[in-house]
C-alpha cells in the first residue's frame, strides 16, 4: 500500500495539462530536502536546436546530462549513467518535483530550484573561522565505525574538499563557512551528501547526512600525519589459492573467464565496480582512457558488475548504457548484485569484498599479483596523482615479467 500511495504521488507531478513553457536556458541552483538538511547544488540548463542539455557542478566536477527532456509543463533530467531522475514541474523561474531513484521509489526525495541563483548555501563573503588543512576524522553510528582523512580548502566563506576512507572517497564537496559552522554538500547524480562541522581548537566534530535514513557523527584532529590503511592490505586471496576463476556471461550472455585465450600471457586487470556506484565511474572514466593508450601494450580489463538488481537484462542494460556515456571499450561480465557478502561468494577464493571498486592485478602468468581496494579519485588531488603513478608501476612490473 505504501509503495502503491508513494507511487500515484510521485506520478502525479508528471501528469499536468500542457502549457507554454519559456526558454530554461541559464544557472539554476537545485535543493534536495532530505532529513531536515537542505543539499543546495547549482546546474545550468542549455538549449540547442530544441534540445536541452544540462550540467550538475560540484566544485570541480562538471556532470553532463544529456538525456533532458520537456514533457507538458514537466522537466525530466535523467542522471547520466544512474538510474535515476529529477523530476520537475516548471513554475516561472522555479521548479518543483523530487529526486527519483528508479530501482528504489521508497527513496523518492523533494526538490526544487531557482533560475539565477548561482551559490551554494550562502553567498561569498569574509569568514571569521578557518577550516582549511588535513584531518584524521572518525565516522560512527550504531552500526559500524569508519576510519577516514577530510581534506579541505578555505577561500574567504567558501569551502571545497572530500573525505578519503578505505572503500573509495567522498569525491567533489563544496560549501560554505555560515558563522562558525562548516556545511558541505555533494549531488552527484545517484548520491546525496550533507556534512556540518564545528571546530574547537584543532578538533572537528559533526554530522553525515545521506539519502533519506543514513546519519553519522563524524570526529577528527588536524594533523598533517592523517592516514589509512593500505589499500592492497584489505583484501587478499585466500591461503591456497593464487589465482581468480569464474565463469560470467558478458553483456550478450556470452560466458567468459579469465582462463580464456584472449587474456592468456597477458596482464588483466579485474575491476570489480557497479553503474550506481560514482566512485566506480571515476575509476572507469580513468581505465578507460588508460585501456585505449594501453591495450596494444598486451593488458585487457574485465569490468566485473555488481548491479541493483539480480536480473540480467537490467545489469546488461545499465552497463551498455555506461559503456556509451563514457566510451568504454573494454570487456564486461555480470557477476552478481551489490551485496558485499553476495559478491564474495561469486569470488570465493577471496577473504571478502571489502568495496566497490576493488582492482585485482593478475600477471601474464595468470596469477594474482595485486588487488587494491577502494579508489582515490580525482578529487582528492595528490592522492589521485598517487594513485595513477602506482598503478602505472605495476602495469609495467607486470609487463616485464615472465
Amino acid at each position: 500500500m505504501h509503495r502503491t500511495l508513494l507511487f500515484l504521488a510521485v506520478a502525479s507531478i508528471f501528469l499536468s495539462c500542457s502549457s507554454n513553457i519559456k526558454d530554461l536556458s541559464g544557472t539554476w541552483r537545485g535543493i534536495v530536502d532530505m532529513q531536515g538538511q537542505e543539499l543546495p547544488f547549482t546546474f545550468t540548463l542549455a538549449k540547442e536546436e530544441g534540445k536541452y542539455t544540462a550540467v550538475i557542478r560540484n566544485a570541480e566536477e562538471k556532470l553532463v546530462l544529456d538525456d533532458v527532456q520537456v514533457i507538458d509543463d514537466t522537466l525530466v533530467m535523467v542522471m547520466h549513467i544512474f538510474d535515476a531522475q529529477i523530476r520537475a514541474r516548471v513554475l516561472d523561474n522555479k521548479l518543483s518535483g523530487v529526486f527519483i531513484k528508479n530501482y528504489d521509489l521508497s527513496a523518492t526525495v523533494p526538490f526544487q530550484a531557482t533560475k539565477g541563483d548561482n551559490y551554494r548555501f550562502a553567498k561569498k563573503e569574509k569568514a571569521t573561522i578557518d577550516f582549511s588543512g588535513k584531518y584524521s576524522v572518525t565516522f560512527t553510528n550504531e552500526k559500524d565505525t569508519t576510519l577516514g582523512v577530510g581534506l579541505f580548502t578555505q577561500n574567504e566563506n567558501e569551502v571545497k574538499g572530500t573525505f578519503l576512507t578505505p572503500t573509495g572517497d567522498y569525491r567533489y564537496l563544496q560549501g560554505n563557512i555560515i558563522g562558525e559552522t562548516m556545511k558541505l554538500s555533494a549531488f552527484d547524480g545517484n548520491h546525496t551528501y550533507v556534512f556540518t562541522a564545528n571546530l574547537k581548537g584543532d578538533s572537528i566534530i559533526g554530522d553525515f547526512y545521506s539519502g533519506k535514513t543514513y546519519h553519522q557523527v563524524w570526529k577528527g584532529i588536524k594533523t598533517e600525519s592523517a592516514s589509512l590503511p593500505h589499500p592492497e592490505s584489505l583484501t587478499y586471496l585466500k591461503e591456497g589459492f593464487d589465482k581468480i576463476e569464474f565463469s560470467f556471461p558478458d553483456v550478450d550472455g556470452n560466458k567468459v573467464t579469465p582462463q580464456d585465450d584472449k587474456y592468456k600471457n597477458k596482464v588483466v586487470i579485474l575491476q570489480l565496480f557497479g553503474t550506481w556506484c560514482p566512485n566506480c565511474m571515476d575509476e572507469t572514466r580513468f581505465l578507460a582512457d588508460w585501456y585505449t593508450q594501453n591495450n596494444k601494450r598486451g593488458v585487457e580489463i574485465i569490468g566485473l558488475a555488481y548491479e541493483r538488481k539480480d536480473d540480467f537484462t537490467y545489469a546488461s542494460d545499465r552497463v551498455k548504457k555506461m559503456k556509451e556515456k563514457l566510451n568504454v571499450t573494454y570487456d564486461f561480465v555480470i557477476a552478481g548484485v551489490n551485496d558485499k557478502v553476495k559478491a564474495a561468494e561469486t569470488l570465493p577464493m577471496l577473504n571478502k569484498v571489502v568495496a566497490f571498486p576493488t582492482t585485482i592485478f593478475i600477471g601474464k602468468d595468470g596469477k594474482v599479483k595485486y588487488i587494491h581496494t577502494g579508489f582515490s579519485g580525482p578529487g582528492t588531488g595528490i592522492y589521485y596523482e598517487q594513485f595513477k603513478e602506482s598503478f602505472n608501476q605495476k602495469i609495467n612490473e607486470l609487463l616485464a615479467g615472465s
